[in-house]
């Protein structure tokens, strides 16, 4: 079995060893143990975790509930019903993130196409919306 340095990890991660020395800091992975020549190994299954850890990042857990996570799957206290709600709180979190990112849009849309386009910028219905104090008016229609 080769050594597993920062080196061998980050490469075979797919990570960068700042990454990798982060995670360390933060605690999600073990400090890797010293051995007799000037490097340093980390334990089996670091890899691995390292894996999860960025699998979870992609999913849009944050690192604090990545722990929670951990903890968990490392077993030290929990059930499967305790790792499904929290997917099911982070599954909630994207719906409205989704939702709220579809109003963005509409109301984007809309200043659009009340934008001609020609003329000088003031009087510019979306420059007009964004300046408005009362929120409620960007989604008037000022055609």
């Amino acid at each position: 079995m080769s050594r597993q340095t920062i080196g061998t990890v980050a490469k075979a991660a797919g990570v960068n060893v700042e990454t990798i020395r982060f995670y360390e800091r933060k605690g999600l992975i073990q400090q890797p143990r010293p051995v007799s020549t000037s490097f340093r190994e980390y334990p089996a299954g670091t890899v691995e975790r390292i894996r999860f850890i960025k699998r979870a990042q992609d999913l849009g857990f944050t690192l604090v509930e990545i722990i929670d996570l951990l903890k968990l799957s490392d077993g030290e206290y929990g059930t499967r019903a305790d790792v499904k709600r929290l997917a099911e709180l982070k599954l909630g979190s994207i719906r409205q993130k989704i939702a709220d990112l579809r109003q963005m849009e509409t109301t984007l849309h809309d200043l659009v196409c009340q934008c001609s386009g020609r003329g000088k910028v003031p009087g510019c219905p979306i420059i007009e919306a964004l300046i408005s104090p009362d929120p409620t008016e960007i989604n008037k229609d000022k055609r």
